[in-house]
C-alpha cells in the first residue's frame, strides 16, 4: 500500500440497505470498516436506510464512499446513480455495470452474444408447462430469481412435482424466474480485482448446493484454493472471468462464478459486482491466496476512487 491513508479523507462505508441480503451486507460492512480503520483510514460505518439514504450520504461529510450493500437498491445501479448525482466518488462498478450485474438473465444474453459459454436454461412464467420443462432439461434443476444474490429464492428441484413450489418461491423475489440444469463438474469462483483475476476457488458445500446457509452460517463448506484444476485450465478460467466481468461493464472489483459440466467444461454462471466480505466470503479468501490480507484488499479497492472521475468514468 503506497497511498497515504489520509488522502482518502472521510470514508462512508455504506452497508445494510433494504434488500433480502441486508444482514449479509451488515456483516460485510462491519468487516470492511474494521479493515479500513486498521489501515489508518477515517472510515465510518453507515447503515443506509431507504427513507433517509440521501440525507445520510449528503450530511455525512464524506469524501468518498465504500459500497458494500448487496442486492436490490445497493447493487443494481440505484445507489450508484444517487452518488453520481451527488458527485461522490465510490468503489466498484457504475450504474450500467451494477444494473447489468444483478440481472442474471441479461448477463447470460450478453455473454452468449460474445461467444462465452453460459449455463443453459429457460425463463419460467405462470403459464409454463412444468412437465415439458423437466422433459427438456432433465433433473435435477435449479430454479432462481434473476435479480437476487446470496442464493435468495433458489431451490434445487430433484423431482418434477417440486417444480411448481420452486417456481412460486423464486417468483416471490425480484426479477424473472430462471431454471437451469444442475452441472456435475463443480462450483468455482474467480475474483476480479482491477484487470487482474485472483486465484480460483472450488466450493464444496456439505448441503445440497451452495445455498444461503452454506455461504454464511455453516462451517462445513469446503473451499479449495488451489482449486485443483490443471494450471492451464485455471488460467483459462481466470481469463474468462476478466472477459465476462468487462463484458457487463464491471469495474474495479467483483466476482465471477462458474459451473463445470461432467467433462470439465466451464460455463459462466453469474457475476457479483459487490461480493460478500464476511469471514466466510470468497473474495477475502482469494485475496489471501494472492498474498493480500483484508486491510490490503480494501485499501486496494478504495485506491481506485482516487482516480475516479464520477462524471466520465462511472
Amino acid at each position: 500500500m503506497s497511498v497515504d491513508p489520509r488522502r482518502f479523507g472521510r470514508v462512508g462505508v455504506l452497508m445494510g440497505g433494504w434488500s433480502a441480503e441486508r444482514e449479509v451486507s451488515l456483516m460485510s460492512g462491519e468487516a470492511v470498516t474494521a479493515a479500513l480503520q486498521a489501515g489508518g483510514v477515517d472510515a465510518v460505518a453507515v447503515d443506509l436506510r431507504r427513507e433517509t439514504a440521501l440525507d445520510q450520504i449528503r450530511d455525512g461529510g464524506f469524501d468518498r464512499c465504500f459500497l458494500i450493500i448487496h442486492g436490490t437498491g445497493g447493487e443494481d445501479g440505484t445507489l450508484q446513480a444517487l452518488l453520481d448525482l451527488l458527485g461522490m466518488p465510490y468503489t466498484g462498478s457504475g450504474v450500467l455495470g451494477s444494473a447489468l450485474g444483478l440481472d442474471k438473465l441479461r448477463c447470460k444474453q450478453i455473454w452468449s452474444s460474445l461467444g462465452l459459454p453460459v449455463v443453459p436454461g429457460e425463463v419460467l412464467d405462470a403459464d409454463s408447462d412444468f412437465d415439458e420443462v423437466v422433459a427438456r432439461l432433465g433433473l435435477p434443476l435449479f430454479v432462481k430469481p434473476s435479480e437476487e444474490g446470496s442464493s435468495v429464492g433458489v431451490t434445487k428441484v430433484k423431482r418434477a412435482q417440486e417444480l411448481p413450489a420452486a417456481y412460486a418461491m423464486a417468483a416471490a423475489h425480484h426479477g424473472k424466474v430462471m431454471v437451469e440444469p444442475a452441472m456435475a463438474g463443480g462450483d468455482y469462483t474467480v475474483t476480479v480485482l482491477g484487470d487482474e483475476a485472483l486465484p480460483a476457488i472450488r466450493i464444496l458445500p456439505a448441503t445440497e448446493f451452495y445455498d444461503y446457509a452454506a455461504k454464511y452460517t455453516r462451517d462445513d463448506t469446503q473451499y479449495l484454493c488451489p482449486c485443483g484444476l490443471p494450471d492451464k485450465t485455471e488460467q483459462a478460467l481466470r481469463a474468462m472471468a476478466v472477459e465476462a466481468f468487462a463484458a457487463v461493464a464491471g469495474k474495479d472489483w467483483g466476482r465471477v462464478d462458474f459451473l463445470l459440466d461432467a467433462q470439465g467444461n466451464p460455463y459462466v454462471a453469474e457475476v457479483n459486482t459487490l461480493p460478500g466480505m464476511t469471514s466466510h466470503s470468497l473474495t477475502p479468501m482469494a485475496a489471501r491466496a494472492a498474498g493480500m490480507d483484508m486491510t490490503q484488499l480494501v485499501l486496494r479497492i478504495l485506491e481506485d476512487t482516487l482516480a475516479a472521475d464520477v462524471a466520465d468514468e462511472k
